[in-house]
């Protein structure tokens, strides 16, 4: 009987297994929510004050730069007004200059220092017409198109200047 009472244990169903009884925590969600948009609140009140101050701060970085936009065009100009008014000294005196030339050189030269005159006074007069934001795209079109002579007027131009500095400073030679 023992395998008789083994075949039938094996072929009832077993009694259902009684769970134990869970009882649910009281949720914290609502709790838990409030919590999270207090914290979601405080930190976006240091993430608004930033915004707000970097804002700040790119205005008056724009402000400064349109400021000193303004103020190197004017250096800009008065350096263009102060350009052309040498250009034209030089063409007078170099128109004044050839009448002397022609008496002692001949009228040849003296017609070589009136056009050079003229050029000077023709660069003078184009010059004066353009703007400083249109010269200054001429000289990066320039700049760019020829690098090499770009290189070479700066530095005539430098050794041109380092000459006045040196010719109009006090004498060194003590």
């Amino acid at each position: 009987m023992t395998d008789e009472t083994s075949k039938q244990d094996a072929a009832r169903p077993a009694p259902p297994v009684k769970k134990a009884a869970t009882r649910k925590a009281p949720t914290a969600k609502p709790a838990a929510k409030r919590a999270a948009g207090a914290a979601t609140r405080a930190a976006a009140k240091p993430r608004k004050a930033a915004a707000k101050a970097t804002g700040k701060v790119r205005a008056e970085a724009a402000r400064l730069t349109g400021e000193a936009g303004s103020k190197a065009r004017s250096y800009a100009n008065q350096g263009k007004d102060r350009a052309t008014d040498a250009l034209d000294n030089v063409a007078r005196m170099m128109t004044d200059a050839a009448a002397q030339v022609d008496d002692r050189m001949g009228e040849q030269y003296g017609r070589y220092a009136r056009t050079a005159a003229d050029a000077i006074a023709g660069l003078a007069g184009n010059l004066r017409k353009k703007d400083v934001d249109e010269l200054m795209d001429e000289a990066r079109d320039m700049v760019r198109n020829s690098p090499a002579v770009a290189i070479g007027a700066a530095a005539a131009i430098g050794f041109v200047l380092a000459r006045l500095i040196k010719a109009g400073g006090p004498d060194q030679s003590a």
